[in-house]
């Protein structure tokens, strides 16, 4: 017998469909890790993908809001692998969000928030296929956050997305960003400087950008996606085209 408890060995057991007796037998071959054991029943082709438990599709609901069919489906597809999972809803949601940017957008609503002092104010337009979605709990509750995220910003972001950003003030900032990164890398191969001003430069976008800036969630249980991940998880729960059209933010006396 092996020193893991029977809640680990379950644990595992129900992340792959393979048997308790074999879950046990890798955790003890990979001294407990569970990742390297996962690994070790997917390399043995033990990994039951069919078996995966509705605990953990519903567990895996829970952590992406995605539908239930998409959970078990991703579960199957990764070996019961929970990251690998929520990476694959992740990019089948890129792909739904992709088809579906090319239809046409009709229906919205204006979302506003006025901070507590009365110093600050947020509009922000978002648009959708029908009135239907408009109405929508998750459609509302993005709207919200846009405008949170709009209100946070620090230093306000100033435009959509990268594409209205004025080339002179992108290849002035390059510039910039050049060469204080020559300056503070010198000696170092030019490829990574090269990587540095890259990275600077996203920096950049990010705090300017609206949609590459990082979403606040109104729930408060979001977090580490750019508002433009949020849109395109959202359209892929919905199915529908969802779009932030134009956006303004005023600061009293600004």
């Amino acid at each position: 017998m092996s020193d893991f408890d029977t809640n680990t060995v379950k644990r595992l057991h129900e992340m792959t469909g393979a048997s308790l007796a074999d879950c046990e037998q890798a955790l003890v071959q990979c001294n407990g890790d569970m990742e390297k054991a996962r690994e070790s029943l997917r390399t043995r082709g033990l990994v039951v993908a069919a078996e995966v438990s509705a605990k953990v599709v519903m567990q895996l609901r829970e952590a992406t809001g995605a539908p239930m069919m998409d959970c078990k489906q991703a579960l199957k597809e990764t070996g019961g692998n929970m990251e690998k999972a929520r990476e694959w809803l992740r990019k089948k949601g890129t792909q739904i969000a992709a088809k579906a940017a090319g239809r046409e957008v009709k229906e919205g609503k204006f979302f506003s928030y006025v901070h507590h002092n009365g110093k600050l104010a947020v509009l922000a337009e978002i648009v959708c296929e029908t009135d239907f979605v408009a109405m929508n709990e998750q459609f509302l509750a993005f709207g919200k956050g846009v405008c949170f995220t709009i209100a946070a910003s620090n230093p306000p972001v100033v435009y959509l997305g990268r594409e209205q950003v004025d080339p002179d003030a992108i290849a002035k900032e390059r510039e910039i960003v050049l060469a204080q990164t020559m300056m503070t890398m010198k000696g170092k191969p030019q490829a990574v400087v090269d990587k540095a001003v890259e990275g600077r430069m996203e920096k950049f976008f990010a705090e300017k950008c609206l949609m590459e800036t990082a979403y606040v969630d109104p729930t408060g249980q979001g977090g580490g996606q750019s508002v433009e991940q949020k849109r395109a998880e959202l359209v892929s729960k919905i199915g529908e085209n969802i779009k932030v059209r134009r956006f303004v933010r005023m600061d009293l006396g600004g």
